[in-house]
Formats: structure tokens, sequence, C-alpha cells
């Protein structure tokens, strides 16, 4: 398992871009959740990261404290770090998280994880819509509209007091779905799977590029 680092009293975690989102899940101790849901997706970890992210009803780019990355002219560039408030040079964490691999290739994430006593994850017939607007994470699989929630039991329960789902234990594995990659849907293909940035497609897709973007991606 090529995770590199746990740090349970800090609440962080250090894995390589290649690490399976559910190998985390299975690295970290009971009450220790990291920033996605139990699901796997292609990419592992890297993938996540410069896709921004998915399902969340969050800043996800908050939650990746730090990474290493190659950029295109071949430097290896350590962003962030291992703390929460690190402000020592320029940030460029920020702007890679979902950069779609315009910065470059990550090579390790440094993940903040959050504490979680209780977790629920329910789905049911319906469109994100209808989803809990409180909700950590929602996303839409084929006619099914997932929401999951960690915290204490109460705040939990009332969160889905009102969305009437069934109760789901097992993970998900969406790779299947993505047999060219997990790329971003275009307006008139169709999605299995859409959560509250984007529907995805199985392809390379990802949005246009911004031309001042382009220019920091050049100068890395």
């Amino acid at each position: 398992m090529p995770v590199l680092h746990l740090s349970p009293s800090d609440q962080t975690l250090t894995a390589t871009a290649d690490t399976p989102l559910l190998d985390i899940y299975a690295a970290l101790p009971a009450g220790l959740l990291p920033p996605f849901v139990p699901a796997e997706l292609p990419g592992g970890l890297g993938g996540l990261v410069v896709r921004g992210g998915f399902g969340q009803n969050f800043f996800f780019a908050s939650d990746i404290l730090g990474l290493t990355f190659v950029s295109r002219s071949g430097r290896r560039i350590v962003a962030g770090g291992s703390v929460v408030k690190n402000v020592q040079g320029y940030d460029l964490t920020r702007p890679f998280v979902g950069s779609f691999g315009v910065l470059g290739e990550v090579l390790s994430v440094t993940l903040r994880l959050r504490p979680a006593p209780y977790v629920l994850h329910q789905n049911k017939l319906g469109r994100l819509s209808d989803a809990p607007a409180q909700a950590r994470f929602v996303w839409e699989e084929g006619d099914m509209v997932h929401a999951l929630h960690f915290g204490h039991q109460r705040e939990v329960e009332r969160v889905f007091a009102s969305f009437g789902g069934k109760a789901l234990t097992a993970p998900q594995d969406y790779r299947p779905l993505f047999s060219l990659g997990m790329g971003v849907a275009a307006e008139h293909e169709p999605s299995r799977l859409r959560d509250l940035r984007f529907a995805w497609a199985s392809g390379e897709g990802r949005p246009a590029v911004p031309a001042a973007f382009e220019k920091v991606a050049a100068a890395l």
C-alpha cells in the first residue's frame, strides 16, 4: 500500500498519487475520514486532486495541505506542507487542485483528515436537487441520488431527517464506468455520474484552460 505517512494525532495523511482511494480508507483508524467519499475512481488520489475532488459540498482544495508535482518543464516542485496554516512562499497548492494536469504531474499529496464519530451514506431515486443541502457529499449515479455526511450522531441524523434514503455500507467502485479515464462530459453527452461541479463521462475531456492559467503553467 503506497501510503507514505499517517499522523492520526495531527489528522494528516501523505500518500503517493497512484494510491487507490479505498486503500486510503483502509489505512485510516476509526473516527477519521479523508475529504472524499468511499468510492473508487480512475486515477486514484492523483486523479481526484487534478479533477478538483468529487461530490463534495465544500472547498476541496482547503483539505489538500500540500503536494509534490513535476511541472511541464520537468521541475520537481513541493507546494504547501503538512500543516493547515502554511503561508511560506507562493501558494501553488490551490491552483493545482482542479487544474486537470495543466500545471504538471502530481507525485504525492498531503490530506487533511476530519473527525468522523458517526457516518451515514444514503441513496434513493431522485436528482441532485433532492439531496440534503447540508450533506458534505452529494452526487448522482444514474437515476439515484447519493448523500454522505459525518459528525456527531444527532447532527448527521438531523441532516438526513427528511431525505428518506436507504442506508449503504459497501464502498462504490465507479471505475468500470470510465474505461477511457474520467473526463468532463459535454452538454450533449450522456453521463452516468454527476456531482455539484460536473457531469462525468468516459474520456479525458476537461474544461477550457484560461490564457492566464496557461501562462502560469508555462512559467513553472
